[in-house]
């Protein structure tokens, strides 16, 4: 800072010169021009030591790179031995883990084995069992930590094998670890030591660089101060000429603000009114839509109507056997007929009105042609016209003083005597007819009629005006002609077209009284351009009239106004034959019905415009009225076959104009064309369109046709002139060209913005376009007011430029869509404003105004002269004399510049540039100077990396050129030093570069344009891993390559391996600017290996981007013999078969001969059995056998492909709920139906609404069950339906599935129970199959097209019979083959048809007849050559199906008193849907023939013992009977059974067995009867049988029975005489463990008393033992030991025992006692008790 101080206190500033120091660009330029020249001097080294320097360089790099290299490998040495290590310790722990597993197991075995030893010792089998259980247990868990134990052992060896190695390399590179850890030190220190030279060598450069500022601040102050003077004169001189162009700018703004307001203000209304529109063009469309959408779906629901009917009438006529496809026809023609004979009725009627208005006409005519005779009027007298209009003239004159000016057209008011324009135009094919005149008031008079003044105007009602007549024709000939046109108008105005009639006085006097100056009047100014009609409703609002009618005829009510017959009426030729015109008809009425016919070919239906036009459309342009154009079209057949045109005509609106010349060529096919000449004549000066209208077979079709006009289309060519830069005092001249594309000419003229012009608007202040009828009044207030309000502002603002046509266009077509009238008010008041004299800088040449003709343009110069420096702006206007042609502006700019070297291209565009690629470019400079200049190109500092100008210096001569050359070579580094010239979003680089002339203080500048963009190519992903691929696949993955430049690029893969392949285009191709491409690479391995490899891709400008890929080859062990398999067209339902191998061919391990399977380089596949599984797809209508195979070296394994399409269930599950809920629907709607027929008195509107709602919910909430289930059973009546239904429209379907097989080594019966074989995922075989399904060839009609015929329960032994109809919908004929059935199973076909017809239905018997009980179930298949239709045959024979009530089929009568009975009862339940026929039979009284040769019952052993038939009674009746024997069992009820006992004598063993047969035939129950007999009330049960169950043949002693039936004999009986019967009761007492108490020995005697229907004097039995208390002593227990036993009951005696202490085991312990029991006589029996204990169950 001291030092700046002394250099700047050396010499005094003034005052201006700290406002000069601070200016940043005389400091910025200066300071790096003379720094680089000081660093030019102060460096000095030599080329050699440079390209030293380099290759130290380059050494220097390499070293860096290997030491980078050896780091990064010592750090990943490093890691692998830190994982080693952890995972070894951890192994470690896991393996000392497992080894104290094993010891303790080892401890639980040896416990296990003494506790076995103990138990085995102790004879307890329960414990071993569970022991042994156990110590399997244990074995097998020590067997599998052996096993791993020894993988771990094997895995730890492995790790630390690999530790070790690792640290033997460590040890290797332990050396190279010092050295890179040393350079890394010495590398530190170098780059310490080079950073503080660095920080010298810029603290040095630094102060130079302050130095040398201080200095060049000191001279650009001597600079300031030598150029003050001069700097200060420019400066005044600017001022001066800076205040002149401020006072013409702010005239000039005022202007063009005004002009802006204004253009802003119609621009509002403008978009106003289009909104307007557009709301209610758009509330117009919607009503539309809403209309045709309910038009729609009244036609959808009753097409939907009468299908169902046609359903329902043909289903009907199939029920009863009729052919529905002939009743079809017959009712087609039927209505076909009736069609035909109303359109004859019609077109009979038609003719007959025609014919009557033709004859009405002509008595019109007649009557109006025919001469009306003039009243006499006398001379003298004024007529009655001339009253009308002197009390107007009079009644006008009174009202003077308070109205405005008149309108020249009305007659009577102040200021005009022109007559008064019709109030209502009505239209006709003749002239305009006259008519009386009217008083009309204001408001009813159109816009362009409304007088200024409040009088009101006589008006003449023209009758008729004609249609055909355009707005020229109606000025030159109608009542408007004198508003465009300087002559009078014609006399036709107020008289009819007749001949020999001439103009009466009223006539004569109005073209008298017609003003001359009507021009003047400012109404002409504010007539539209469209001619309004006016209202004729409110004509008949005003009765009273002030004239009175010239001809009193016109006046009466049943006047008929004049008309006249059309001349083109189109009359039909009438003739021909009754034939001839009802095939005219019928061909008619198909034509007006748009009949068409469906076009297939090859299965394609043609859609589309059935012929193309050659041109497009037709289109005269440029046409002039009266002449006549032809045009010659082409129609070329564009359907696939045959087909036919025919003329329909052309719209209505150009059948005056246009005629069309077509001979039909009759058929044509395709491709084959015919020719139409199309004729125009127009009559009248409008734009026309239309279609002129074919039919072809296929339909309807139009070309369009457009008439046009001609009109003006000028243009400019440009909208801006730019002059560039110029010196003052200089001459530029630029050319702008005026082109008219138009087929009419006009006057032009070239003016300032600011002028204005009159382009002769007198001749045509009124342009009328079309006449349209619009009957709202208030439209003429809107004009009025509209006209009044023009008027006032014309007067005081500027004249308004007429819009343009563009603008003008839209607004007419908006506004005609809405259906108001164009109220455009064109304004044409002349304001002259005088020229600046002062501005002179631009300037029109010779040619500003003149005509320009049809299709031709003009040149005009354009000089610019420039005056003071700066820019100049300026706007000229086109203005013409059509006034459809809108005013045309352009601009005009220049700089005044006071520089004598100037660059005539001041922006340079490169356009698209690539990164590190050269562009060049050439500048011209030119220089004005008249001595040689030096030049000096400099480029700003920031791009100096990137561009260059050379020469840097030269010298440029006096008034010549000099071409510098620009080169630019954008680096990569371009967006970070280009800084704010370059945009990173857009990629546009904007460089500004400066050329330094000597001497002057002003650069020149120019830019430099160009768009950079790199030239990347861009691989997403960045590399390919295809993974694992056998040699029999190959493996496609898609890439995107994405080109990040802004140009497109060529590019190509070269260099392709074999293995793969790049598609499309084999990987060539270009790709467009920012475009992504998608491409597949395919990789297929030819044999089992590693692949690393990249794929190289080239662009244009031979660059390379490279992709790396891997993969591993799989050779794999089996292979399929195809690897694809297409099936033929399948029908639904039915089943295709394909059968493939599976190949085993590895036969040997020696890869030198021949590759082994393996995957990669890993080791080969081990040669044996190896298993393989197909894994198929869920819900796949696939079926392969066998899935699970084993196939062993050098075999084969048949595998067998099957494909059967099926319906998706969700899909007939819709289909199903659909149907349900349309019949739901159906009975709502009938149920509402009834509903309302029943109401007689009809409701208001709010409680129709209410009662509605109310039905609405009704049936949201009574829905079908059926419609709220989710799902439906396959089995159901609506599921099969739909399934039909489905059936019958399925078009097709193609699916396509991969099917993979895996491959595991070893075979499958070796696997231990479900243990899972090894399958390697990379072995996978894969199997892909073609699956198309088609539309089955015969389906079954009968049922609802059901296929499962089930005969539901047949009885065994009967027959049911079903009938199927099957229908061939194929077209062609069948011939049907069967599947057999079983010959010993139900089913029988009994007429099978071998050929079926196409269309027609066979019904087939099938037979159902079971022989037994049986659910049976087969399939028929009818076979034919496009498919099978399968036919499931389900039935269930019904044999019996009955339950019994009793349990065990064993009835036990009980105990009896000998010839008494008893009866006990049982049910039978009939269980089946049949009826049974049952009868009840009983062994006894079977037939015993084959019992003749058997062994006597007694002699046999108790196991051979087989009968079931015990004793019997003695008197030979049966001891059991059944009621009732036979009968029938309805189904589902229940039959009751009655046994009964009756024996006749004393016995323990009667029995029998009661069969139930089920028609006669089957042996349904075997029930087991048994019944006891006793003489005496009382009995004992229970101990163990002492006798056979078959009794002596003896007779019991008649002693006996006295005994028995007298009184007991006197006296005390002795007990030698009393009978003992014996009782033998066994106890086992079981002893299974030693140390634990078993529990005692049990069993029981049951005594009880019989229920007897005799008299006795004891109503009880009593019983009682004896030698209890020796029985205790024994260990036996008897409770209870005496008691009582009612009648009917049973007593149960519990005796238990228990081993006494003296016990010997080896010897039983006998006992026995006495037990009495006392009823009506005493009994004693003896109990032998037998002990024993046991040792095993």
């Amino acid at each position: 800072m001291e030092e700046d101080e002394k250099l700047l206190d050396d010499k005094p500033l003034v005052e201006d010169d700290t406002e000069e120091l601070e200016d940043p660009e005389v400091v910025l330029d200066c300071v790096p021009r003379e720094a680089e020249q000081k660093a030019g001097l102060g460096s000095s080294c030599p080329g050699i030591e440079q390209s030293k320097d380099k290759q130290k360089l380059r050494l220097t790099a390499q070293k860096k790179m290997q030491a980078s290299q050896l780091r990064r490998d010592l750090r990943h040495l490093d890691q692998l031995h830190e994982e080693k290590d952890l995972f070894i310790q951890k192994t470690r722990g896991e393996l000392r883990a497992c080894r104290r597993r094993m010891e303790l197991l080892v401890k639980q075995q040896e416990s296990m084995a003494a506790e076995m030893a103990a138990e085995r010792a102790a004879n307890n089998m329960a414990a071993m069992g569970r022991l042994e259980a156990a110590l399997q247990r244990l074995c097998s868990e020590l067997e599998n930590e052996r096993d791993l134990q020894a993988q771990m052992m094997a895995v730890l060896q492995q790790n630390e094998s690999t530790l070790w190695q690792i640290e033997v390399q460590e040890g290797q590179l332990e050396d190279t670890r010092k050295s890179a850890q040393e350079e890394a030190a010495a590398a530190r220190r170098g780059l310490q030591e080079r950073a503080a030279k660095q920080l010298h060598r810029e603290m040095g450069a630094s102060r130079k660089a302050e130095r040398n500022r201080l200095l060049r601040a000191r001279r650009c102050v001597h600079l300031q101060k030598e150029l003050g003077l001069r700097q200060q004169k420019l400066v005044e001189e600017a001022q001066k000429n800076h205040r002149k162009a401020l006072r013409f700018l702010k005239a000039s703004l005022g202007k063009i603000r005004e002009q802006q307001q204004k253009e802003e203000l119609e621009t509002r209304e403008h978009m106003r009114r289009r909104m307007d529109a557009v709301l209610a063009l758009k509330n117009s469309i919607s009503a539309n839509r809403e209309t045709l959408r309910k038009f729609q779906a009244w036609g959808q629901a009753k097409t939907e109507l009468a299908e169902q009917k046609a359903q329902a009438e043909k289903k009907a006529i199939l029920a009863q056997g009729g052919d529905a496809f002939k009743h079809l026809c017959h009712q087609r023609r039927r209505q076909e007929l009736e069609a035909q004979n109303r359109a004859f009725e019609e077109e009979q009627k038609r003719r007959k009105q025609e014919i009557v208005s033709r004859l009405l006409k002509e008595e019109a005519v007649e009557d109006r042609r025919r001469p009306r005779p003039e009243p006499p009027r006398p001379t003298g007298q004024r007529s009655l016209r001339d009253q009308t209009w002197s009390y107007v003239a009079t009644f006008c004159d009174g009202q003077s003083t308070e109205a405005p000016p008149c309108c020249p057209l009305v007659s009577g008011c102040p200021g005009s005597t022109g007559p008064c324009l019709p109030a209502k135009i009505s239209t006709t094919e003749s002239a305009l007819a006259p008519g009386p005149f009217l008083p009309v008031p204001l408001s009813a008079l159109p816009s362009w009629a409304v007088p200024t003044c409040t009088s009101c105007c006589l008006l003449p009602v023209v009758s008729h005006l004609p249609t055909t007549q355009s707005a020229p024709a109606l000025l030159h000939g109608g009542p408007f002609s004198h508003l465009q046109q300087p002559q009078p108008p014609p006399s036709s105005l107020f008289q009819p077209d007749v001949p020999g009639q001439r103009p009466g006085p009223a006539q004569e006097q109005i073209k008298e009284n017609r003003p001359r100056s009507y021009q003047s009047s400012p109404l002409l100014t504010a007539i539209s351009s469209e001619s309004v009609q006016g209202d004729g409703s409110s004509l008949g609002g005003e009765e009273d009239t002030l004239a009175w009618p010239e001809i009193p005829g016109l006046w009466k009510e049943d006047y008929k106004p004049f008309q006249v017959a059309k001349e083109d009426v189109d009359r039909k030729p009438v003739g021909g034959t009754k034939m001839d015109k009802d095939i005219l008809a019928r061909t008619t009425q198909r034509l007006r019905s748009g009949l068409i016919h469906k076009q297939v070919a090859s299965g394609r239906e043609f859609r589309g415009c059935p012929f193309n036009s050659k041109p497009k459309f037709i289109h005269f342009k440029d046409f002039d009225v009266g002449k006549v154009y032809k045009k010659k079209i082409t129609l070329i057949n564009a359907t696939y076959t045959i087909n036919y045109c025919k003329l329909v005509g052309v719209e209505e609106s150009l059948q005056d104009f246009v005629h069309v010349d077509f001979d039909p060529p009759g058929p044509l096919s395709a491709g084959m064309s015919c020719e139409v000449l199309v004729t125009f004549k127009p009559m009248i000066n409008k734009d026309l369109e239309g279609n002129v209208s074919f039919l072809a077979q296929t339909g309807r079709f139009s070309v369009p046709l457009k008439c046009s006009t001609k009109k003006c289309s000028l243009s400019l060519d440009k909208e801006l002139i730019d002059f560039g830069s110029y010196t003052v005092g200089e001459t530029a001249i630029r050319t702008i060209t005026l082109t008219n594309t138009g087929g009419l000419g006009t006057k032009f003229r070239f003016l300032l913005a600011s002028e204005s012009c009159e382009m002769d608007t007198t001749q045509s202040a009124v342009k009328l376009s079309s006449i349209f009828i619009y009957e709202d009044k208030s439209f003429y207030d809107k004009i009025t007011t509209s006209f009044s309000e023009h008027q006032t502002e014309g007067n005081e603002s500027s004249p308004t430029d007429v819009p343009s046509q563009k603008e003008s266009g839209k607004l007419d077509v908006k506004e005609q869509e809405e259906g108001h009238p164009i109220e455009g008010v064109t304004l044409t008041t002349i304001m002259t404003i005088p020229p600046n004299e002062e501005q002179m800088e631009f300037s029109l040449g010779e040619i500003t105004e003149g005509d320009i003709g049809p299709f031709s343009s003009i040149k005009v110069p354009v000089i610019f002269t420039p005056i003071v420096p700066g820019t100049v702006y300026n706007s000229f206007k086109v203005v013409f004399k059509n006034q459809q042609c809108p005013t045309l502006y352009f601009k005009v700019v220049g700089v005044a510049i006071d520089v004598p070297v100037w660059v005539p291209k001041p922006n340079v565009d490169l356009k698209i540039c690539m990164y590190d690629r050269l562009y060049q470019d050439s500048i011209l400079v030119h220089t004005r100077s008249k001595a040689a200049l030096r030049l000096k190109f400099e480029v700003c500092k920031e791009l100096r990396g990137h561009m260059e100008l050379l020469p840097e210096t030269g010298y440029i001569q006096a008034l010549s050129s000099y071409s510098v050359q620009l080169k630019f070579l954008p680096r990569h580094s371009l967006p970070e030093d280009a800084g704010k010239y370059f945009d990173k979003e857009t990629r546009v680089l904007e460089a500004p570069m400066t050329i330094r002339v000597a001497d002057q203080i002003k650069p020149v500048g120019f830019t430099v344009h160009a768009v950079v963009t790199t030239s990347d190519l861009e691989f997403s992903p960045a590399g390919l891993d295809f993974g694992y691929c056998t040699i029999y696949e190959a493996i496609r993955t898609q890439i995107s390559l994405c080109n990040h430049s802004l140009l497109p690029q060529e590019f190509g893969f070269v260099g392709l391996p074999k293995f793969v392949d790049i598609q499309p285009n084999d990987g060539f191709g270009t790709i467009l600017p920012l475009e992504t491409l998608q491409l597949d690479v395919i990789f297929q391995p030819t044999k089992a290996k590693e692949y690393n490899f990249e794929l190289i891709c080239k662009s244009e400008i031979n660059r390379c981007f490279k992709l790396a890929c891997r993969a591993v080859g799989v050779y794999p062990p089996l292979e399929l013999s195809h690897h694809q398999i297409k099936f033929a067209a399948t029908s639904l339902y039915d089943t295709s078969v394909a059968t493939l191998y599976v190949i085993n061919s590895h036969q040997s391990m020696n890869s030198l001969t021949h590759s082994v399977p393996r995957i990669g380089s890993e080791d080969a596949f081990p040669v044996g059995p190896t298993s393989f599984e197909f894994l198929l797809p869920p819900d796949s209508p696939i079926t392969i056998s066998p899935l699970v195979g084993t196939v062993w070296p050098g075999k084969r394994c048949l595998v067998r492909v099957a494909f059967r399409p099926v319906l998706p269930s969700e899909l007939i599950h819709q289909e199903a709920f659909q149907a349900l809920s349309r019949k739901a629907e159906i009975k709502l709607s009938l149920k509402e139906t009834v509903t309302q027929r029943k109401d007689q008195q009809r409701p208001s509107f709010s409680m129709l609404r209410l009662q509605n709602q109310d039905r609405l919910l009704q049936a949201s909430a009574s829905q079908p069950p059926e419609l709220q289930k989710e799902d439906l059973a396959s089995s159901s009546q609506e599921y099969q339906l739909a399934q039909a239904s489905l059936i019958r429209s399925f078009q097709g379907k193609f699916d396509k599935f991969v099917v993979p097989c895996v491959v595991a080594s070893g075979d499958t019966k070796d696997r231990k129970g479900t243990e899972m074989l090894s399958f390697s995922p990379h072995n996978t075989l894969y199997l892909e199959l073609w699956c198309p399904a088609v539309a089955p060839s015969i389906v079954v009609t009968s049922d609802k097209g059901k296929t499962v015929i089930n005969f539901g329960d047949i009885a065994a032994g009967h027959r049911g019979i079903k009938k199927v109809s099957i229908q061939n919908i194929s077209p062609e004929d069948l011939n049907l083959e069967y599947s057999m059935l079983n010959p010993d199973g139900p089913f029988v076909l009994l007429n099978p048809t071998m050929r079926l017809p196409s269309g027609e239905t066979q019904v087939l018997d099938l037979s159902f007849s079971p022989r037994e009980s049986i659910l049976a179930q087969e399939t028929l298949d009818i076979i034919t050559k496009k498919g099978t239709l399968s036919l499931a045959l389900m039935g269930t024979g019904v044999a019996s199906t009955i339950t019994c009530s009793i349990e065990g089929d064993v009835l036990n009568m009980g105990y009896v008193i000998a010839r008494e009975s008893v009866s006990l009862g049982f049910k039978l339940q009939n269980n089946s849907l049949l009826p049974i026929k049952f009868s009840m039979q009983l062994d006894s009284l079977s037939s015993r023939s084959r019992d003749q040769h058997r062994l006597p019952q007694f002699l046999a052993s108790p196991d051979q013992r087989t009968e079931v038939v015990g004793t019997q009674n003695y008197s030979g009746q049966s001891v059991f009977s059944v009621v009732p024997v036979k009968g029938i069992m309805e189904p589902g009820k229940a039959q009751d059974f009655t046994v009964t006992f009756s024996p006749d004598h004393e016995s323990l063993y009667f029995s029998d067995r009661l069969q139930v047969v089920l028609f006669e035939k089957k042996v349904s129950h075997c029930i087991l009867l048994k019944g006891a007999a006793r003489e005496h009330m009382m009995f004992v049960e229970g101990g163990d049988p002492l006798d056979v169950p078959v009794e002596s043949l003896t007779m019991i002693p008649a002693f006996d029975l006295e005994h028995r039936e007298g009184e007991p004999p006197p006296g005390p009986p002795s007990p030698e005489a009393e009978e003992l019967k014996p009782i033998l009761v066994t106890l086992d007492y079981a002893q299974l463990d030693p140390d634990t108490q078993a529990p005692p020995a049990t069993r029981e005697l049951q005594v009880g008393c019989i229920r007897t229907t005799q008299l006795s004097a004891k109503k009880t039995v009593e019983f009682s033992m004896d030698n209890i208390v020796a029985l205790q002593h024994k260990g036996f227990t008897i409770e209870p030991s005496k008691g009582s036993v009612e009648r009917g009951q049973t007593k149960a005696i519990s005796i238990s025992w228990m081993p006494p202490i003296d016990f010997d085991p080896d010897h039983p312990l006998v006992a026995s006692a006495l037990l009495q029991l006392r009823g009506d006589v005493k009994e004693t029996y003896k109990v032998l008790f037998v002990a024993q204990v046991v040792t095993g169950p």
